[in-house]
C-alpha cells in the first residue's frame, strides 16, 4: 500500500477551509485573496498524482476519474433534486429569497424534475440544485483530467523536445493560448455547460501539479519565499484580479497562472510546516483533505444552521432561511467566521456519525 503524502492532503484541507469561506461572503478583500488561488489547488494536487503509466493503461485512468467524480456528483445531485421540493416544505427553500443576484429556485413539477434529472446525467451541470452550487468543479476536473491524459498521450513523443515533461508544457502552453484566443474572440464550448473556461484553466493548473511531481525534490522552499506569495496575492486582491470566475478578461491570461500557482506554493509550504509537526491541526487537516467530497456535498446546506442562529440574533424574517448561500443582511459582521466553522465541521461530524453507526451495524450483521 502506497503511504499516503499527508502534505497534500492538508494542502486540500486548507483549500476545502477557503472555499467554505468564499462561500461564506466574507470581507471583500479576502474573499478577492481566496479566490486568486483556492480551486487552482485542487487542480494542482490532482495533476500532481497523475502518473505516466496511464499513457499505456489509459482506461483504467478514465474508471478512476469517472468512479471519483462523476459517480459522487451524479449521486449526491440526483439525492437533492429528490429532496428539493421537501426542502420548500420545511422552508430551507423559497421563492422569496435567493443569492445575491436576487436568483430565486421554485418548486419543480414532475417534468422539470426528470429534465433536470437527464441534465445531471448527460451534462454534469453543476448548478442544477442551489444546496449544491459548488457542484461545477466535479464536471470540470473530470473533463479536465481525461483531456489532460489524452493530450500527454497525442504529444508524448512525437518529437524530441516533447517527451515527458516537454509535451506537459506543450499543452500548458496550448491551453493558454487557446484561452487567450476564446476570451478575446468571445467564444464558448457549447457542448460543456458554462463554456468550458473553468476546465480550459483547469488543463493549465493540472499540468502544473504534473510539472510539480517532477521537479519537486529540485524546489527549495522557504518562508521568505511563502511570504513574498502571501504578499503578492495581497497586492492582487487589492488589484482585484480573477479568480477562475466565468467572465474572464484577457489580463486573467497572464495573471490567474501566476496567482493560482504561487497560492498553491505558499499553502504547500505551509502545509509541509504543519505536517512536520504532529498534533491535533494536523489531523484536522489531513482528515478535512481526505474528506473534500462530504464538505462539498454538504457545506451549504450546513451554512442554514448558522442562518437559523442570525434570524434569531438579528431578528429577521424567517423566511431568509433561503437565501442562498448565506443571508446577506448585516454583511459587516463577524458571521461569516461561523459560516466557515459550520461548513467545515458538520459534515464532518455528520460522517463520523454515519461512519460510526455503520460500523456498529456491520459489526451487529457479523455476530448474528
Amino acid at each position: 500500500m502506497k503511504k499516503q503524502n499527508t502534505t497534500i492532503s492538508i494542502c486540500k484541507g486548507i483549500a476545502i477551509i477557503l472555499m467554505v469561506m468564499g462561500h461564506a461572503e466574507g470581507p471583500g478583500l479576502l474573499m478577492n485573496f481566496i479566490y486568486l488561488f483556492h480551486m487552482p489547488i485542487f487542480f494542482i494536487t490532482a495533476g500532481y498524482f497523475f502518473s505516466r503509466r496511464y499513457l499505456t493503461d489509459s482506461w483504467t485512468y478514465v474508471e478512476k476519474r469517472f468512479a471519483g467524480l462523476y459517480v459522487p456528483m451524479v449521486k449526491w445531485s440526483l439525492v437533492f433534486l429528490l429532496l428539493h421540493n421537501l426542502f420548500f416544505e420545511v422552508g430551507l427553500l423559497n421563492e422569496q429569497f435567493g443569492n445575491w443576484e436576487n436568483g430565486v429556485t421554485h418548486p419543480y413539477t414532475t417534468h422539470q424534475m426528470c429534465q433536470r434529472a437527464v441534465n445531471i446525467v448527460f451534462s454534469m451541470a453543476g448548478y442544477d440544485e442551489f444546496l449544491l452550487g459548488a457542484f461545477w468543479f466535479f464536471r470540470a476536473l473530470l473533463v479536465t483530467s481525461i483531456l489532460f491524459m489524452a493530450l500527454y498521450r497525442l504529444l508524448d513523443g512525437r518529437r524530441r523536445w516533447l517527451q515527458g515533461n516537454g509535451a506537459v508544457v506543450a499543452i500548458i502552453v496550448a491551453a493558454l493560448a487557446f484561452a487567450a484566443f476564446r476570451i478575446g474572440n468571445g467564444v464558448k464550448i457549447l457542448t460543456i455547460i458554462q463554456g468550458g473556461i473553468r476546465e480550459n484553466w483547469g488543463v493549465i493548473f493540472f499540468g502544473v501539479g504534473v510539472l510539480f511531481r517532477s521537479y519537486e525534490h529540485k524546489i527549495k522552499e522557504h518562508w521568505t519565499l511563502a511570504l513574498l506569495f502571501f504578499v503578492l496575492l495581497v497586492g492582487g486582491a487589492h488589484l482585484h484580479l480573477a479568480g477562475m470566475n466565468l467572465s474572464p478578461k484577457l489580463i486573467d491570461v497572464l495573471t490567474l497562472p501566476v496567482t493560482g500557482t504561487i497560492g498553491f506554493l505558499m499553502v504547500h509550504y505551509v502545509s509541509g510546516v504543519i505536517d512536520r509537526h504532529p498534533g491535533i491541526l494536523r489531523t484536522f487537516l489531513v482528515h478535512a483533505g481526505n474528506m473534500t467530497v462530504y464538505i462539498y456535498v454538504f457545506h451549504i446546506i450546513s451554512f442554514k444552521v448558522v442562518s437559523a442562529i442570525k434570524i434569531m440574533w438579528y431578528g429577521l424574517d424567517w423566511g431568509q432561511i433561503g437565501c442562498h448561500m448565506v443571508i446577506h443582511e448585516h454583511h459587516d459582521d463577524l458571521f461569516w467566521v461561523l459560516y466557515t466553522i459550520a461548513g467545515v465541521g458538520l459534515p464532518l461530524l455528520w460522517m463520523m456519525g454515519y461512519n460510526s453507526v455503520k460500523a456498529r451495524l456491520t459489526r451487529t450483521k457479523e455476530q448474528v
